[in-house]
């Protein structure tokens, strides 16, 4: 990666302890020239060898604080390390790929991969086919090498801007939206590169505004809104914070109810021919058994887990289309 000047004056300041983490923030905020305040005070700590899903709706902070921790923006306030390392130490160890891919389009993929190797002053000239073979193949583009950028599909196009982020050895790869308006096929391509990256021992960050891919992607992921910081931790934990619920499909609604109540299910909503309840320690196959026992013909019982999105719901009382 092409090691960027940080700006005049940026207040980077000391890096904060950063134990097994791969990115820690403190305080880091962004403010811009009229008073908008894109980044507020963020702590934000990424652990090594996760993927991480940087999650928010589109103008919520996301990019611009991709854009401070490569030093593409100077922060207005905070600390943060990227690698336990301040900035310019911790680039050659780090890829990127930022506001989707930009290659020429009536060169081959090789050819694209030299010129942007050849940009990168911590590159060894004399290892480049070497290391752009290798990249290709590890993204699964060594049959399509030699062909042109703009024969390329949107999912190929982006994953030779990963393989350009990868043209050498990677502690950290920050993605910014890299599933951003592709096909379903292209979508499971990348998604399932980021998992193998991420095998390897690659600390992924991940940018989206796509809670249900991120969602299968990811190890680890922060939510944020309007420049904040509303929750981070595991997959697990930032799912486990809403319980899980039961879903009746009968055309006995009252009676479903009445049975989940008297089963000491709690919160039990009535919305036509469904009926919902706080699952709990419930076995759902004995829920059916009493529905049926008591005369409830039940045409379909899922059982409803939270997701993301359900999450953000329940954080900020919002959909995931607000605006940031």
């Amino acid at each position: 990666m092409t090691v960027v000047t940080q700006e005049a004056g940026a207040p980077f300041g000391a890096a904060p302890p950063s134990g097994d983490a791969a990115i820690v923030t403190e305080g880091l905020t962004k403010r811009f020239r009229g008073g908008q305040v894109a980044v507020d005070a963020l702590d934000l700590a990424v652990p090594r060898g996760s993927v991480f899903g940087f999650l928010g709706p589109n103008g919520s902070g996301k990019t611009t604080t991709i854009r401070m921790l490569l030093g593409l923006v100077a922060p207005t306030a905070g600390e943060y390390s990227v690698l336990g390392l301040p900035l310019p130490q911790a680039l050659p160890k780090v890829g990127a790929l930022v506001e989707g891919p930009a290659f020429y389009p009536y060169l081959s993929g090789t050819a694209n991969l030299m010129r942007f190797d050849s940009a990168d002053p911590t590159a060894r000239r004399g290892t480049a086919k070497q290391r752009i073979s290798g990249a290709l193949e590890r993204v699964g583009l060594a049959a399509a090498a030699g062909k042109r950028y703009r024969n390329y599909s949107l999912g190929m196009r982006q994953r030779l801007a990963i393989a350009a982020a990868l043209l050498g050895p990677r502690e950290l790869l920050v993605l910014d939206e890299p599933t951003n308006g592709l096909d379903p096929q292209g979508t499971r391509e990348v998604r399932a590169l980021v998992k193998e990256i991420a095998a390897d021992g690659t600390t992924v960050f991940v940018s989206s505004h796509l809670l249900a891919e991120v969602e299968q992607m990811c190890t680890h992921a922060a939510i944020m809104r309007t420049g904040q910081l509303v929750a981070q931790g595991t997959i697990a934990s930032l799912n486990g914070g809403l319980v899980a619920r039961i879903r009746v499909e009968t055309t006995d609604a009252a009676g479903a109810a009445r049975v989940l109540g008297g089963l000491g299910l709690a919160d039990v909503r009535t919305d036509g021919a469904q009926v919902t309840a706080e699952l709990g320690g419930h076995a759902p196959e004995k829920i059916n058994a009493v529905l049926v026992e008591d005369g409830v013909a039940v045409r379909g019982l899922a059982v409803v887990r939270p997701s993301l999105e359900d999450v953000f719901v329940g954080l900020t009382g919002e959909g995931f289309d607000v605006d940031g």
